[in-house]
């Protein structure tokens, strides 16, 4: 059949349908040699981990809502099953008992892979501040999950939920470093386990307010940008001259008072007080940093919303109904399945230099998996003559 498809014409088909061309991205040996040191595949019949993870890219890469959704749409593209590397349609129960038995361990350490491999490629990505140190922000989702589904997460008496805490490298929007917990874990208790580098900047919001963590954090030769919370005790040691127009309403060196914060951090801290022309809202930074132009300070903490878009799209493909089976190790293998699965597409991004964003390519891929084009013609941004149309609100990513 694929023989005779150049002698049509067809000289930009590849044959292959994107899917099965973003899948070669996979780094299948070592993928192979992961799941054998887990035992992963003993005494499995259907179902492989390998084959479990490129059914759960599918369905994340396509919105699939449910098992019973995820069986309908591949029976009705079972042709092209082959080119996806299965060899039939997983029942619904074969793919729930599969995320109950694979352990999640190993998607775990397929996405570190991933994640190792997307940032050496991302290492010279130009970043919208100007700075040559690695910047990462550093924030928390928490994935509701329906307490009678999911008894070993409990958050609140009738809520359950599972947090997962993320250190992004805005250098390509790579997650660094996850933590997945149960709900209850407060955000700044991640400080005590995040690897720290000396020099880089680690941006977060005021939930992260924690002066001996920071202090530790600036001992460890790193930077931190967080807010100040409202009503902070501390008094002005110096102040530097200010150009208003530019937003920056005083950038100043100041003490903490009160006995216990000044135990918790002995030394100065930098207080910088921004207002925002598009919101008209007024910010007050503190960071430890000392060199940086107030602006730049300002910048850092605004370039944090690439971790919320990185968050939506993860909570987008894990909706409540997408959990497909309810054990905390099928909880646990879809989340590291839908986080190797965003990192893959960066990676395809990087490596067939696409212009479009990250978030253009999944949404492209959302509605074109089973087309046979060359990946890097269907991922280009002037698509406008071969765009579907929209399909609902599939394209509309950055709506909940």
């Amino acid at each position: 059949m694929l023989v005779g498809l150049n002698d049509l014409g067809h000289h930009m088909n590849t044959g292959k349908t994107l899917f099965a061309q973003v899948m070669e991205h996979v780094p299948w040996k070592t993928f192979g040699r992961i799941i054998e040191r887990h035992n992963g595949d003993a005494g499995v019949r259907t179902l492989s981990c390998a084959d479990v993870f490129r059914v759960m890219a599918f369905a994340q890469l396509t919105w699939r809502e449910s098992l019973r959704d995820i069986e309908v749409c591949l029976t009705s593209n079972q042709a092209k099953l082959f080119h996806m590397g299965l060899k039939n349609v997983p029942a619904r129960s074969t793919l729930a008992d599969a995320l109950n038995l694979r352990d999640w361990r190993i998607y775990h350490a397929l996405a570190m892979r991933l994640i190792a491999k997307a940032r050496e490629l991302y290492v010279k990505e130009p970043m919208s501040v100007d700075l040559d140190a690695t910047v990462y922000a550093l924030d928390s989702t928490t994935i509701d999950l329906c307490l009678s589904l999911f008894d070993w997460a409990p958050f609140r008496s009738t809520k359950a939920a599972v947090k997962m805490h993320t250190l992004l490298d805005l250098r390509g929007a790579i997650p660094a470093f996850i933590h997945v917990s149960d709900g209850k874990l407060g955000d700044v208790n991640v400080l005590d386990i995040l690897p720290v580098e000396a020099g880089a900047f680690y941006i977060m919001d005021r939930g992260y307010l924690d002066f001996a963590r920071l202090f530790k954090l600036h001992q460890s030769g790193a930077f931190f940008v967080t807010r100040a919370k409202r009503g902070m005790n501390a008094r002005r040691v110096y102040s530097s001259a200010t150009d208003r127009a530019t937003g920056v309403i005083c950038d100043q060196r100041i003490a903490l008072n009160g006995f216990y914060v000044r135990r918790d951090y002995p030394e100065h801290l930098r207080r910088v007080k921004f207002k925002d022309s598009e919101s008209g809202k007024t910010l007050v930074f503190l960071t430890n940093n000392m060199a940086l132009p107030p602006l730049t300070i300002a910048a850092l903490y605004k370039s944090r919303w690439q971790v919320e878009l990185f968050f939506k799209w993860i909570k987008q493909h894990l909706r409540i109904k997408r959990f497909l089976a309810t054990s905390e190790n099928a909880v646990k293998t879809q989340i590291w399945c839908a986080v190797s699965t965003y990192v893959l597409i960066a990676i395809v991004k990087k490596e067939l230099h696409l212009d479009a964003s990250l978030y253009t390519c999944l949404q492209i891929l959302s509605v074109s998996i089973f087309e046979k084009t060359q990946l890097s013609c269907a991922l280009q941004t002037d698509r406008s003559q071969t765009t579907p149309p929209p399909i609902g609100n599939q394209l509309i990513l950055f709506d909940f």
